[in-house]
């Protein structure tokens, strides 16, 4: 294993503002990592898309055997003139994306290197990177799960846990705007003449978050809620940002149907509501399949790697829903991430390169004895 790393090459990435609503950044981005893959003989698919940043597929040759897809983004959550320079001192490096996941791309790049480096070729192995995963993989993740299809399984670089832990489950997430509209009236002159939209919010709120159950580790969150003109007016509208938080199907389907029941039996009389959004992510749940995959993992690195769960959600959520066998948080330990102090841990870059590494080498090896052995079967009974 590697003592020390330099980060020119990271630092490049991460001083380009790649703000998910900045196209040019994005792209910009998408293109500098182009440049690294492929001279380890990978093919660019890039999906253009006029006002998100494009995704790319990096694709390598493919032979019989089993096919990873090796899952990133391209974007963080600052926009320009914010937070946007890389620094470094002994043992961390700073900047927007570092462990969010720019520094993750880069622990897969430097992965790959070092397995053509070791097989000289590299065959069944592709990399996607999408656009906008910082807002909800909204336009991807249809991508994503058509892509799945052609893939056997799929690690993904979100950042690692403290203690290096990748990430075998993640919470389901939905997301509503629901829209409250009342009657307007003077507060003073004509009050019993309104339909009071903030009335309505104000018991919706507490109806909303009394669907939350910590012992089943379902949230229910009221982020945002706005309305009324002035306080001589009652007020003619409402409106409230939503979000639920589930680990398992049961609750989802509590938690949603609930929600529609809360919105369908308003506690104010003649208002008229409308709800929009819904799933966004849904579960990721462990398998059996998947507790294969980590020993497989186990056994290329030579110990075992601890697992976690996580209640924030990733495209890893989209793959798993697809079918694809999927691991997470294969890139490097750090914290901070979507605030100015967001960093990664330097030591943790090498551990996981070397990790990542032993995997696609293990695994490359594992395919080639195989695609050999069927060879000369087939030749022995031709």
């Amino acid at each position: 294993m590697i003592k020390s790393m330099n980060f020119t090459e990271l630092a490049k990435i991460i001083n380009i503002n790649s703000y998910s609503k900045n196209k040019c950044g994005v792209d910009q981005n998408a293109e500098v990592f182009k440049s690294w893959m492929l001279p380890l003989g990978f093919q660019s698919q890039t999906y253009e898309r006029a006002l998100i940043g494009n995704h790319i597929l990096f694709k390598s040759n493919k032979k019989p055997g089993k096919k990873i897809l090796l899952l990133g983004h391209l974007d963080t959550v600052y926009p320009p003139g914010t937070f946007e320079k890389f620094s470094e001192d002994d043992d961390w490096i700073y900047g927007p994306g570092v462990c969010d996941m720019k520094g993750g791309n880069y622990v897969a790049l430097c992965a790959l290197r070092n397995l053509k480096q070791q097989t000289g070729e590299i065959v069944n192995i592709d990399m996607l990177l999408v656009s906008d995963e910082e807002t909800g993989s909204d336009d991807s993740k249809t991508l994503s799960s058509q892509l799945a299809k052609n893939y056997d399984y799929c690690f993904v670089f979100e950042a690692a846990g403290k203690n290096h832990e990748v990430v075998l489950s993640r919470k389901g997430v939905a997301t509503f705007n629901i829209k409250i509209e009342g009657k307007a009236a003077h507060a003073g002159n004509e009050y019993s003449n309104g339909i009071n939209a903030n009335l309505a919010a104000a018991h919706m709120i507490i109806d909303l978050t009394a669907l939350t159950d910590l012992t089943q580790e379902t949230t229910v969150n009221v982020g945002k809620c706005s309305g009324g003109v002035g306080a001589n007016t009652i007020s003619p509208k409402a409106n409230l940002v939503v979000e639920a938080r589930f680990n398992c199907f049961d609750e989802k389907l509590r938690v949603l149907e609930n929600i529609y029941h809360i919105v369908d039996h308003a506690k104010v009389e003649g208002v008229k509501i409308s709800i929009t959004g819904g799933v966004q992510r849904d579960v990721m749940s462990p398998t059996l399949k998947q507790e294969e995959l980590l020993n497989f993992i186990n056994s290329a690195i030579g110990y075992t790697l601890p697992t976690e769960s996580r209640g924030g959600v990733s495209d890893a959520n989209t793959m798993s829903e697809a079918g694809l066998i999927t691991i997470d948080g294969f890139g490097p330990f750090g914290d901070g991430d979507h605030t100015t102090n967001e960093r990664a841990c330097k030591n943790s870059f090498i551990r996981r390169i070397d990790e990542m590494s032993k995997i696609l080498f293990q695994y490359t090896k594992q395919n080639s004895n195989k695609y050999v052995e069927t060879s000369m079967k087939k030749a022995r009974f031709a």
